[in-house]
């Protein structure tokens, strides 16, 4: 069977995903890329990961480099769109990230700062591994990226899925089961 891309990527944006911004230092000024394909790895160590184009100029600098993974509120579209091409009437505000590590955005709903863990070939894309050295975040709505378009987080539901599963991260499973 062959896949077609046009329509494996339309499959694709069926995850809703938040949108995130990757910065790092970039011939020594800050730079950034517009990313939604972020996750969390590990917590031992903490580690999380990031998927960029190889052509874009983020993969060139992020190569053994620290990055900051910067998470959107909801009036940041504009910034989302900054970093994926359509620049902004004025530029995004930055803060210095700590020493040793990459610039952030400010007004993020959260940042997670990472030094290089590790690089993976993935296809048209590198995979990158990011070992968390500090982190912040707040309490307010995030952006959403759904059907190729921006949207707006609804309101939450009312019951927990997982807190009567084996999978609730406070309960141990071999309590649950004897």
């Amino acid at each position: 069977m062959t896949v077609d891309p046009r329509e494996l990527r339309s499959c694709l944006g069926h995850f809703a995903t938040g949108v995130t911004v990757i910065t790092c230092d970039g011939d020594g000024s800050p730079h950034g890329a517009t990313v939604n394909a972020f996750t969390a790895v590990s917590l031992d160590p903490p580690l999380v990961l990031v998927s960029l184009d190889r052509k874009s100029k983020a993969c060139k600098y992020l190569d053994g480099s620290p990055f900051t993974v910067n998470v959107l509120t909801e009036p940041q579209d504009d910034v989302a769109l900054h970093f994926a091409g359509r620049p902004m009437s004025r530029p995004p505000e930055w803060e210095p990230g700590a020493v040793g590590l990459a610039p952030r955005l400010r007004g993020s709903l959260a940042w997670i700062s990472c030094t290089p863990w590790r690089s993976y070939d993935g296809g048209d894309h590198v995979l990158y591994l990011g070992e968390v050295q500090r982190f912040e975040y707040r309490g307010t709505a995030p952006l959403v990226f759904y059907l190729g378009s921006f949207r707006h987080l609804g309101p939450a539901f009312e019951t927990v899925p997982w807190l009567e599963s084996g999978d609730s991260p406070g309960i141990s499973w071999f309590a649950t089961v004897t």
